[in-house]
């Protein structure tokens, strides 16, 4: 990844947070935080891993949020930033923490059945 598109990357992800946490009036999308953010080399798409607190149907309520938000959210981030075009925005739901939980229980499980055995 070319260092500009790293630089575009951290930006959206300060703009994103702060905009969610202070413009953006759907409550759903308060359960959000901004992740990892995947920018495409030629800087016109912004693909956006969310964090989300809740029930699976309170994240993916969220992520539909923010989805549903992405004009509004592209619209306050031209006026932010000192880009040419600001990406088209694309938000996902991260699953890296939910895997890395289980893959700890996981653990703590064989650690326990160890602990029997010895």
């Amino acid at each position: 990844m070319s260092r500009r598109v790293e630089r575009v990357a951290d930006l959206l992800r300060v703009e994103l947070s702060e905009l969610l946490h202070r413009e953006v009036g759907d409550p759903r999308s308060r359960l959000a935080v901004i992740g990892r953010i995947e920018v495409s080399p030629d800087l016109r798409h912004a693909r956006i891993a969310v964090s989300a607190l809740g029930s699976e149907p309170e994240r993916a309520a969220a992520v539909a949020a923010l989805n549903h938000a992405r004009g509004f959210l592209r619209s306050r981030l031209a006026g932010r930033l000192r880009l040419r075009a600001v990406p088209d925005l694309e938000f996902h739901l991260d699953r890296g923490a939910e895997h890395s939980e289980r893959i700890s229980r996981l653990l703590e499980e064989l650690g326990d059945v160890h602990d029997e055995d010895s």
